[in-house]
């Protein structure tokens, strides 16, 4: 009876740190979301260039990892920069499938993507080691 209380404990902890990784992706989406729809009535409003538009969705993917990492280490309280790492990457693996899936196959520039990659889960372990 021991053995399965410990057990049956272990698991519905394993659900709180899975629905508070999922609550912290939908907080990174909605910012990310709101982030490109302001980064968008720039770009109608003034003209801008691509490499600006380029630059300001790599900050709002980065701002987006800070967040993330930040949110998920308050979260958990422990291991934060291995929190914010898994969040980050998460965030920029369902960024890809959506690419992939819109695209209808891998993105061609593999570097590219191996950068935003460093770049998401980056900024998570460092919005997770960040103190409050």
């Amino acid at each position: 009876m021991i053995a399965g209380g410990i057990i049956m404990e272990k698991t519905a902890g394993q659900e709180g740190k899975g629905l508070k990784m999922l609550g912290t992706l939908l907080l990174m989406y909605v910012l990310t979301g709101i982030l490109l729809l302001i980064l968008a009535l720039l770009l109608y409003k003034f003209q801008l260039n691509e490499k600006f538009v380029s630059a300001g969705i790599i900050g709002v993917y980065i701002f987006a990892g800070l967040t993330g990492g930040l949110v998920i280490g308050k979260r958990m309280g422990k291991r934060k920069f291995l929190w914010g790492l898994a969040v980050g990457t998460v965030y920029f693996l369902i960024l890809f499938a959506g690419s992939a899936a819109m695209n209808h196959g891998l993105p061609e520039d593999l570097k590219r993507m191996i950068l935003v990659w460093i770049m998401c889960g980056g900024a998570g372990m460092i919005g997770g080691m960040l103190r409050s």
